[in-house]
């Protein structure tokens, strides 16, 4: 799991890299000048141990995110400091014709969820599923 998480993490560094050469390349423009930043760079289908209240006790647990993404609420130390203020960044993409959302991690899915939120539309069929 830690391995496919690293792939995920470089392979997003390569697209940001590569989108970057394009618009570079055709704004004629220097990278430094344009500041392409990723703004979201978490994984999700993935497990990690992380520290959370249960019934008032902090306690290590690992917590698996399948079909969620994590959504840490303002102030929490793991988040990058330019999140801190107001949590972190999820986005959730919608399907073919349906809106898509940004959305922040509150506190309040800190205590519900420890710290997560969906990370996509949902489908309507299983991948086993053959279309009709």
């Amino acid at each position: 799991m830690r391995a496919a998480a690293k792939f995920a993490f470089v392979n997003r560094q390569v697209i940001k890299h590569l989108t970057e050469t394009a618009f570079v390349e055709a704004l004629v423009i220097n990278a430094k000048k344009l500041n392409l930043r990723t703004v979201y760079d978490i994984c999700h289908n993935i497990a990690k141990f992380e520290t959370h209240e249960i019934d008032g006790t902090k306690r290590t647990v690992c917590v698996h995110r399948k079909g969620a993404t994590r959504a840490f609420g303002s102030d929490h130390p793991e988040l990058p400091p330019e999140y801190r203020p107001c949590g972190q960044p999820v986005l959730i993409p919608g399907d073919m014709g349906r809106y898509s959302y940004l959305c922040v991690g509150t506190a309040r899915a800190m205590m519900e969820t420890f710290g997560s939120s969906c990370h996509g539309a949902g489908r309507m069929m299983s991948r086993k599923n053959p279309a009709k």
